[in-house]
């Protein structure tokens, strides 16, 4: 049997079945936006393709230092290592 389906429900993009009453406004950008992301390209020849969508608070290692440093911990390890060894800049000194 077919559901009957009136001019006004045809003509409305949302269905009744669809609750957004709970849902977060931008839940997410926030994150995407320090982040990044990675975006799949399909092509029609079946294979895909990855780019990799960088957020502002990310930085890369060059593969030499990467072996030294591979996760994000030894990373800042290692910098607050060195920010503890660099010796604190006095208010109105120059700069050099």
């Amino acid at each position: 049997m077919k559901k009957v389906i009136s001019e006004k429900q045809a003509d409305d993009e949302m269905q009744p079945e669809y609750d957004f009453s709970g849902a977060v406004r931008g839940k997410y950008a926030k994150s995407l936006r320090e982040n990044g992301y990675t975006v799949r390209i399909y092509h029609t020849d079946g294979t895909f393709s990855e780019r990799r969508v960088l957020g502002e608070k990310t930085v890369i290692l060059d593969a030499d230092v990467w072996e030294y440093f591979s996760s994000s911990d030894a990373v800042n390890n290692a910098l607050r290592t060195l920010i503890s060894l660099v010796p604190n800049k006095q208010a109105g000194s120059p700069s050099t």
